[in-house]
């Protein structure tokens, strides 16, 4: 009996023995069926996964910037559906490197890409409050998802985003990954990345941003849309900052002391807008580059757009506009341009398309109808439409600098008389001059200081030469008259084609430079996202006119004495101690009022009148001189004294 007890426990005991082998096996089989299963799924989901070397191929999406001359005034930026400025880490804050740390990743620095312990810890902190708030995504892996992966929750993506992961964290320097992620990453609507938001949410950049802001943008990394201070969410967006700077305290990154006063720190929140500044200007740029670049290049390849605006000189422009509305108004007169070009380079110093661009300054009563621009139109760029207008006398310099290369000079007699020139036309031509009177013979130097229609006519006809006067405008910068010259007849000379202010005030730039054609210019210089010029401004010169006949004409258009018969010695054309070539234009029928002047140093023009062609009062000769005078009277204070170089032989 004992003996068959004997076995049947040595029975029972290899049975036992069997019964764990097998299931070591199974176990076994399991484990390594696993291990295959992984590496299948691994190299299987891993074999058309982007090259993490990848980071340090693309360029990060970002916005272009047109800046004024010196980089140091942004006017617009441009950009698509992302908008982000990329810095490098050395540009932000320690404290905001730690607010983030903190909050998404306190382990960055110790792991190699997976967190096991801030899983668990979210898992233990999501089961304590009953909801799935906190999730254990490293920062590396926010990168991978954001950057190669969708958001889509499966067991794929979550493998490919591990693989690309520890890849990523084999091959780069931790700093490296954070810098990139704080480039990265979405911080409200087109928002993206810490530099952008910075100046979005707090009109700075990054590296000026308090403990208590770091901690605002560290909260909205969670869910920018909900807690954007501007939405229905703000509460929730000030609580979760405290909830930062709590973190930020068990890090050992702040005192106690610390964070309680961060906690209480006012936030002045920038108003989220697209500003701009010199619209006009910067639009006329903008279709500029979108025509040479394209527009979506333009909106994700971060430019840098150095523009030629002085940014002193628009803001003299844009105030002595704004300052003179009320006063043209009176002469029935509600919009007005102004254009300055430094004719040394063609370059755009300022630019006023309309007047008032963020205000509604329409006249009581006016109709607006796809029809017509109406009386004013703050939208339209007066100075470079495609519509031009009638310069009125503005155009007679490229008359009488065109006589002066035939060899005709300033003492040479025309008679100022009513005088019939003929059918023009349907109708017999017999202008008259401003002020309806005739003065007998009268100086070329006297017809052009005084502006006397009569005589100019015949200089056009009898001196110049209809075809050549139209051909020296035309070379000088005018684009606008392409029609035969027997289309305008003698009242070109009186403004009778149409121009732009823009290529009226580069055309008299030929004047301030002897006879030299710079064509405008609007950028100076752009740069890539990595600095690299792209583009630059180099133009060179082309002679158009001759020097002499052109200094004659300096000469007589700065003669104060000469033009003094019809303006008054003291006319808002005159500046004490200044040498400055000027010259006045109204249309016949007061729909246009013109005032162009330079220097050697600048040139500058003004238009004033309405854009539906609505005519002004009868004074209206008097609207633009004034706008024109104060806004040198500021430039003179900005640029160098400059007087024109005197004629060879004297022609007083």
């Amino acid at each position: 009996m004992a003996e068959r007890k004997f076995y049947r426990k040595i029975y029972k005991k290899n049975r036992e023995r069997k019964i764990l082998s097998w299931i070591f096996l199974f176990f076994c089989f399991c484990f390594l069926f696993f291990i295959f299963a992984f590496l299948f799924l691994f190299i299987y989901y891993a074999k058309d996964l982007p090259r993490p070397e990848k980071f340090t191929e693309r360029t990060f999406i970002e916005s272009t910037k047109i800046y004024d001359r010196t980089g140091a005034t942004l006017l617009y930026e441009l950009y698509g559906e992302t908008k982000r400025e990329i810095i490098p880490l050395s540009q932000v804050p320690e404290h905001l490197k730690q607010a983030i740390i903190a909050t998404e990743d306190a382990n960055f620095y110790s792991h190699f890409g997976i967190d096991f312990k801030g899983i668990i810890r979210s898992i233990k902190i999501n089961l304590k409050i009953g909801q799935p708030l906190y999730g254990g995504s490293t920062i590396s892996q926010q990168l991978i998802r954001s950057t190669f992966l969708t958001r889509e929750k499966s067991i794929k993506r979550k493998i490919r985003e591990i693989i690309l992961t520890l890849e990523v964290e084999r091959r780069y320097s931790k700093d490296q990954i954070l810098e990139w992620y704080l480039n990265q990453i979405p911080l409200g609507v087109n928002i993206y990345g810490v530099e952008t938001a910075a100046k979005t949410y707090f009109n700075k950049p990054a590296k000026e941003l308090t403990i208590t802001e770091s901690a605002v943008l560290a909260a909205l990394i969670k869910a920018p849309s909900y807690y954007s201070p501007f939405g229905a969410y703000k509460e929730e967006l000030l609580a979760r900052k405290d909830y930062v700077l709590d973190r930020m305290v068990q890090e050992g990154y702040l005192t106690k002391e610390e964070a309680e006063k961060a906690k209480t720190e006012e936030i002045n929140f920038t108003k989220v807008s697209q500003p701009i500044k010199a619209p006009h200007f910067v639009f006329y740029v903008q279709e500029y580059l979108f025509e040479k670049y394209g527009k979506n290049f333009l909106e994700e390849e971060g430019f840098k757009v150095y523009t030629s605006l002085n940014w002193e000189l628009q803001e003299a422009a844009e105030k002595v506009i704004e300052e003179n509305l009320e006063r043209i108004k009176k002469y029935k007169a509600y919009n007005a341009s102004l254009v300055a070009i430094d004719p040394k380079t063609g370059e755009i110093l300022a630019m006023v398309g309309s007047a008032d661009w963020f205000g509604k300054s329409y006249p009581e009563g006016c109709d607006l109808t796809p029809e017509i621009d109406c009386l004013f139109d703050p939208k339209l760029n007066v100075a470079t439409y495609k519509i031009g207008r009638q310069p009125g006398s503005a155009f007679k310099p490229f008359v009488y600098v065109t006589a002066f290369q035939n060899g005709y000079d300033a003492h040479y007699i025309v008679i100022d008389e009513e005088t019939n020139f003929g059918v023009w036309g349907d109708d017999e031509y017999i202008p008259q001059n401003y002020d309806g009177l005739f003065r007998g013979p009268v100086s070329l130097r006297q017809a052009l200081a005084q502006s006397l229609n009569v005589p100019s006519v015949k200089v056009l006809l009898e001196l110049a030469g209809l075809p050549e006067s139209i051909e020296t405008a035309k070379k000088s910068g005018i684009t606008t008259l392409n029609k035969p010259s027997s289309f305008y007849g003698p009242a070109i000379v009186l403004g009778g084609g149409e121009v732009k202010l823009l290529d009226m005030v580069s055309a008299y730039g030929v004047f301030a430079t002897e006879g030299k054609r710079y064509p405008p210019v609007s950028v100076l210089k752009i740069e890539d996202s990595k600095g690299n010029i792209i583009e630059e401004n180099k133009k060179t010169p082309k002679r158009v006119l001759e020097e002499e006949p052109v200094r004659l004409l300096n000469n007589i258009l700065s003669d104060n004495e000469a033009r003094t018969p019809m303006f008054g010695a003291r006319s808002s054309l005159y500046f004490e101690n200044y040498q400055v070539a000027v010259k006045t234009g109204t249309t016949s029928n007061y729909r246009d009022a013109w005032c162009i002047g330079y220097t050697p140093s600048i040139v500058a023009g003004i238009w004033v009148g309405n854009n539906d062609n609505s005519p002004m009062t009868k004074l209206a000769g008097i609207v633009s001189a004034p706008i024109w005078h104060q806004f040198m009277e500021k430039a003179f204070q900005k640029l160098p004294k400059e007087n024109f170089i005197p004629l060879e032989s004297t022609d007083e």
